[in-house]
């Protein structure tokens, strides 16, 4: 999402005159967009704002803006303590950064992180998005309603707020002028879309399958969901859309109901197992991918062993996982941590088992034909990147005209992340 946020703000100061630069030593305003899911969040952006600060430090310096999460999170605290900042920005407030700029020479320190979802939707959906990536992310859904116990999400992104059907619609058709292939739909909890229209709901499932009616798009994606909104006629595309890909992530976060009652997850191990029976039931080709967090308070070494019994019978195909990181203001901030040492060994143990189901299935395609979704020629070398229908990354043989293509790819070898091949007209010519 923050690459989504990234390209829409430069959409919008774009029409006030601002211009990418790749020359980081010449720029007139300078904008770090964040994130706070991850640990040490805070110290990194200062970290990267101390090295924009040498950058500049015999230099006019460039308006200095920190968008995103962490931005909300810490607002008046970052500018307290950096005199470097001049701007904090927070994601719901990004139709407002024309206004902040144009007047920065009159107010000067500027912090704007009000929830305002619903006016920034509504402003950006009357700018362009000039995105032009094969692959291309579009967001229908922020915030969340869950509070899950180890989660910021809400208090940095407010509360669930999903699109109008019809913009989101208009900016895909958008995306896929500009070259769009596959589009990938975002939302802090993006199977929770829901949206009224003439007294009628319309949800995720029809949003999917409104895209498969535009011939240019070829493939649909979305993330990340929550189980509790894994509803059946979401489960239902996965049987009658040709173009969505058979790949789910769907974070459980634990394999055992005590330490998910405590997250306040609001589902069980069971309901869990229920949703991929379904999918399987209808279309025994999906796979899935999933988070787990390791070391939660509470967690118990039975808890954890529930855990590893899960990824046993679930054989994700990719997965993140972390040992749990106390966030402020969240309500797991004021419990008591797993021995750390006891979480790094169950760390290991957990990634192992999901390092191993990844190998396993990126070996089970060697020397197989796969469709490749050519996205791009890597940099300074003469291979290309895709990816194909289970979101593998795969590296391969190809030209320039190729890219925008879905193409046969013979994988030739593999390692734990990414698949090595050649497209099988390439093949046949050798």
């Amino acid at each position: 999402m923050n690459e989504y946020d990234s390209n829409r703000i430069f959409d919008v100061v774009e029409k006030i005159g601002y211009k990418k630069t790749e020359n980081q030593e010449n720029a007139d305003c300078y904008i770090i967009n964040t994130c706070h899911i991850r640990d040490k969040a805070k110290e990194k952006v200062f970290h990267e704002v101390g090295r924009v600060k040498k950058i500049y430090s015999n230099k006019k310096k460039p308006i200095m803006v920190i968008a995103g999460c962490v931005a909300q999170a810490e607002n008046e605290e970052m500018l307290k303590r950096e005199p470097f900042l001049d701007v904090v920005i927070g994601p719901q407030s990004y139709h407002k950064i024309n206004q902040i700029l144009d007047n920065f020479q009159k107010n000067k320190k500027k912090d704007e992180t009000e929830f305002d979802t619903i006016s920034k939707f509504d402003f950006l959906d009357k700018v362009k998005n000039s995105d032009s990536k094969v692959s291309s992310f579009l967001t229908i859904q922020e915030g969340c309603d869950k509070f899950c116990h180890f989660c910021v999400v809400p208090y940095t992104r407010g509360p669930e707020c999903s699109r109008p059907f019809k913009n989101i619609l208009s900016e895909a058709e958008d995306l896929i002028k500009n070259g769009a292939k596959e589009i990938t739909l975002l939302g802090q909890n993006v199977n929770a879309y829901s949206y009224y229209e003439n007294n009628k709901e319309l949800r995720i499932s029809n949003l999917i399958n409104e895209l498969e009616k535009y011939s240019e798009l070829e493939r649909i994606r979305y993330t990340t969901s929550h189980p509790v909104d894994m509803t059946d006629d979401l489960i239902e595309c996965y049987s009658t859309n040709k173009k969505l890909m058979p790949f789910i992530h769907l974070p459980i976060q634990s394999g055992s109901d005590k330490i998910l009652k405590l997250m306040n997850r609001k589902h069980k191990v069971e309901d869990y197992i229920n949703i991929y029976e379904k999918l399987l039931k209808i279309n025994p080709l999906i796979k899935f991918s999933s988070d787990f967090i390791i070391g939660y308070p509470g967690e118990e070494k039975s808890d954890f062993e529930k855990t590893l019994e899960l990824v046993k019978e679930i054989k994700f195909i990719n997965s993140f996982s972390f040992i749990f990181s106390s966030r402020p203001g969240t309500k797991a901030s004021t419990l008591s941590q797993v021995n750390e040492k006891f979480s790094k060994k169950r760390l290991i143990e957990l990634q192992s088992l999901l390092f191993q189901n990844q190998i396993d299935h990126n070996k089970s395609l060697e020397n197989k034909k796969i469709s490749v979704l050519v996205e791009n020629r890597i940099e300074d070398q003469n291979k290309f990147f895709g990816r194909n229908e289970y979101f593998n990354s795969v590296i391969f043989d190809a030209e320039d005209k190729d890219i925008g293509k879905t193409v046969k790819v013979i994988i030739k070898n593999s390692n734990q992340n990414t698949l090595f091949g050649k497209i099988e007209n390439k093949m046949k010519a050798a």
